[in-house]
């Protein structure tokens, strides 16, 4: 992958030649920090996906949240009107969302996950698609029998199509939903890997991606890297560590520290890992 020449200039286009070295080492403080700050057992290999809003519509609802009936919310999800169906599904997402503790058992239980999965099939609904991709990712960052459900369910599969949907808001969110199967741990790692999430995770990184997806997309090459019991195949490390290379050079702290601890997990992994780091030239 570095050798191309397409890879080559994008690796350009992150490495920011004109900085001085003043701003170099600054920047090498300012990780450092971060990386005192969180300690490599507390950096998160599941994140759940809750709004930051003020909105008074999330308001009404976290408030009506003990009245909504389940079976009900289940038979709109599955309803052939496709308006009911989005806000039905829409309504299961804002439970899953609430920062009271989310009924992911309880809905997992009404039979919904089949539903969900299914929504994502819909390409000719891409709102009905990015909702029910929310739902499945806050299904997915909690336990690990929660996250072996929406794998059950045939998720996985799904989530890589959307991928390559034309909608960049499914896009993110099933990067994120990925993110959270793969960081339950190296079975289901190398599971997705298996079935190809490796190159369409890497090709969003361009110039031109927005800064919070590409937080994303980090973070999900961290959980990538993450687990050495055992490490992740070769293979994989090999196609990870261009993309490392281009990461490192960014100047977005978050993507710096995600990038670290990448390159932590790896070189943790044994002499082997280490070697190919230290061949990729990826640290100085």
């Amino acid at each position: 992958m570095a050798s191309d020449p397409q890879s080559k200039h994008r690796m350009q286009v992150f490495k920011n030649k004109g900085k001085d070295q003043d701003e170099m080492r600054r920047r090498r403080n300012e990780v450092t920090v971060e990386l005192r700050k969180n300690k490599r057992e507390e950096t998160l290999q599941k994140r759940r996906n809750v709004p930051i809003t003020d909105s008074t519509d999330e308001d009404d609802f976290d408030r009506n949240l003990s009245n909504i009936n389940l079976e009900q919310l289940v038979m709109e999800a599955a309803c052939d009107n496709q308006d009911k169906q989005l806000v039905a599904v829409q309504s299961a997402r804002k439970l899953l969302s609430s920062d009271r503790n989310p009924p992911i058992d309880a809905l997992i239980s009404s039979g919904i996950l089949p539903i969900l999965v299914r929504c994502l099939e819909n390409h000719e609904n891409p709102a009905l698609q990015f909702e029910a991709a929310w739902a499945l990712t806050n299904i997915a960052s909690g336990t690990s029998a929660q996250t072996q459900a929406v794998v059950g369910a045939g998720a996985v599969p799904l989530f890589l199509q959307l991928l390559h949907s034309q909608h960049q808001t499914v896009c993110e969110q099933a990067v994120w939903a990925l993110g959270n199967i793969i960081g339950d741990g190296p079975a289901l790692r190398d599971y997705v890997i298996n079935l190809g999430v490796v190159q369409p995770l890497l090709a969003f990184i361009k110039p031109d991606i927005p800064i919070t997806f590409l937080r994303n997309v980090t973070w999900v090459i961290v959980n990538l890297c993450r687990n050495k019991d055992p490490p992740p195949h070769v293979q994989t490390i090999t196609e990870i560590l261009p993309a490392l290379n281009m990461l490192i050079h960014h100047t977005d702290i978050n993507i710096l520290v995600d990038t670290v601890w990448a390159l932590s997990y790896l070189t943790d992994g044994g002499n082997e890992q280490i070697q190919m780091v230290i061949d990729s030239e990826v640290v100085p």
